[in-house]
């Protein structure tokens, strides 16, 4: 009786061994499958978020708002920081427009699952007739990039050559090799300096005019980059709405990209809205 109850009790203690490395085996998993879907080139980054209210006056000014209160409540329960840098109110009520930073890692990658027009369909607040009212309000997120540029040389990068620095009409400057030509191999920027009277002091003036021109490449590539994302901006028409938030004549929130729907709405403007980006991230 003794040794069956033993047995009983390894076979139990195995099982919860076995449970413990399949949970964490499943947890791994998921940590992976989270830095593939986020493997963009600014997804760790913090995210600058504007809504803006549609069309309709102050039912699209009341949704606005409300969108900015369901992004806040998500931030706070993932223990992001956010902060408002920026909001024009609506006449009567609601916000017009918003402006907020999220400060957290992957902060950009996860909302940037929820650009686009967001609409809702209620009963007005507003309508002494107790109508039923269609609003709309889109949402923008930008990635939070850093302005301090900082511009790493890496030595094995250049190729430097010494040239015999000549005047006008060809005049000699003087008669040692101190003019800098210093080539940059990856980015086939070329700089010289001749004018200095050392070979050191025109390297030097040489390295300030590559650091420049590598400077310059960077903003415009950057320019680029934020070009792109503008360009996402302007294809959002209104009508062509990502999701919907349905409170009448029953209650439902639809992601119109992946279908994936939730019934408890209430828990989704309270900031429960993970479901929906980890469904976007994954289709």
């Amino acid at each position: 009786m003794l040794l069956d109850l033993a047995r009983e009790g390894e076979e139990e203690a195995v099982e919860q061994d076995l449970e413990q490395s399949a949970g964490r085996i499943e947890k791994e998993v998921e940590e992976l499958e989270f830095k593939r879907m986020l493997s963009g080139e600014n997804d760790f980054n913090n995210a600058i978020v504007s809504i803006h209210a549609g069309a309709g006056g102050t039912e699209a000014q009341d949704w606005a708002e409300m969108l900015l209160r369901m992004y806040l409540r998500w931030a706070e329960k993932r223990g992001f920081k956010a902060a408002i840098v920026d909001i024009l109110q609506g006449e009567e009520a609601g916000i017009k427009s918003t402006t907020f930073t999220v400060t957290g890692d992957y902060a950009f990658g996860y909302l940037n699952a929820e650009v686009g027009i967001h609409r809702l369909v209620r009963i007005s607040p507003f309508d002494a007739g107790a109508r039923r009212h269609t609003s709309f309000a889109s949402v923008f997120v930008y990635p939070d990039i850093e302005d301090d540029v900082v511009i790493e040389i890496d030595e094995k990068d250049l190729r430097v050559d010494t040239f015999r620095a000549s005047g006008a009409g060809g005049q000699h400057v003087n008669k040692t090799d101190s003019a800098v030509r210093i080539t940059h191999i990856p980015s086939g920027i070329v700089v010289q300096c001749q004018n200095e009277r050392s070979q050191h002091m025109n390297r030097a003036m040489a390295m300030k005019l590559l650091k420049a021109r590598l400077y310059e490449k960077e903003m415009k590539e950057r320019e680029k980059e934020m070009d792109k994302i503008n360009a996402t901006k302007k294809q959002i028409a209104w009508g062509s709405q990502i999701r919907s938030y349905i409170l009448q004549p029953y209650q439902m929130v639809k992601d119109h990209r992946t279908g994936k729907e939730v019934g408890n709405v209430d828990a989704v403007l309270d900031g429960e809205i993970d479901g929906f980006i980890e469904a976007y991230l994954m289709s």
